[in-house]
């Protein structure tokens, strides 16, 4: 049945007994009594005939919208039962931002290809976002789940955001202990296409019963300012070190630098944010077919084990 469904679909999609014959390099014959041997198991014609056109009954319709689903479901079937104990092999490409894939992603490749040495991967650092759906990558790694239905998303780290700035500028202009303190801050800045820039912060000791800051509003809003913004997060964090300004950034981009003194964090009691909802996890991206080829499961779960928050 299913041979007769594969046959079926590529007379739908061509609109020929002899182009379909040609295009599965079988004879116009096998193709005619293939159809005819489908029509007479299902007791319905499926094909308006004519000397001029080919074309679909209300029944080869129906039938047609959901075998090319039943066709699918049953080759990803067959793949993952194949590959289910296959070594992973073949090309892998992969699309990350910039400071995440150089300071998290691209330490661990070559421990990968030492594990699986029959992958060849290739990996773009750049901070634009690839569609999957219409490009050849087979992962791509953002921050935020995807809204499209037909990607899949496996979180790899907790985006946490951390306030700092280095010794050097503090001495100079000060600590803030307030967020409205950081109006007056050159503030480094992620450029996020916005005309103006905001930082938002949720107090951590507002519910905290007899607290400083129990009586205090929760969430602050901050219209910042600055003389350097960038679209990767890199540059911002060697201009914070050098003591130009101070930084929102990931904590994972600058932990090495806190625990090292090269920055220091400031106003720990309060909780920042990029966005106002968040600033959202990192997420391995993938093409939503139920079954993934060894290469692409493998890395994942790579990442997922040698990636932590």
């Amino acid at each position: 049945m299913l041979e007769l469904l594969r046959i079926f679909i590529q007379v739908a999609n061509l609109g020929s007994f002899s182009k379909t014959a040609k295009a599965l390099n079988i004879a116009p014959s096998s193709v005619t009594r293939s159809i005819d041997k489908l029509e007479t198991e299902l007791g319905v014609a499926l094909f308006k005939r004519s000397t001029r056109a080919l074309s679909l009954t209300e029944h080869g319709q129906q039938l047609f919208e959901r075998a090319n689903l039943l066709l699918k479901n049953a080759d990803d079937l067959v793949s993952s039962i194949k590959d289910a104990n296959a070594e992973p092999q073949g090309e892998l490409k992969i699309s990350v931002f910039e400071s995440f894939g150089m300071q998290k992603v691209s330490p661990l490749i070559p421990a990968f290809l030492k594990q699986f040495p029959e992958v060849n991967v290739q990996i773009e650092l750049d901070n634009q976002l690839v569609d999957l759906n219409s490009s050849a990558f087979d992962i791509g790694i953002r921050i935020g789940k995807p809204e499209d239905s037909d990607l899949r998303a496996r979180k790899l780290i907790e985006n946490r955001m951390v306030l700092c700035a280095s010794s050097s500028y503090l001495d100079v202009f000060g600590s803030p202990s307030e967020p409205s303190e950081l109006s007056g801050h050159n503030c480094l800045l992620l450029n996020q296409g916005r005309q103006r820039c905001y930082w938002h912060f949720n107090s951590k000791l507002s519910s905290q019963k007899n607290s400083p800051q129990s009586s205090l509003q929760k969430n602050k809003k901050v219209l910042v300012t600055g003389n350097l913004s960038s679209k990767g997060g890199s540059p911002l964090v060697e201009a914070a070190i050098a003591g130009t300004g101070i930084l929102l950034i990931a904590r994972w981009m600058v932990e090495e630098h806190l625990n090292d003194g090269s920055l220091i964090e400031c106003m720990p009691e309060w909780a920042p944010s990029l966005y106002e909802q968040g600033s959202g996890d990192i997420y391995a991206i993938y093409q939503g077919s139920r079954y993934l080829k060894p290469s692409v499961r493998s890395f994942i779960d790579f990442l997922v084990e040698h990636i932590s928050d």
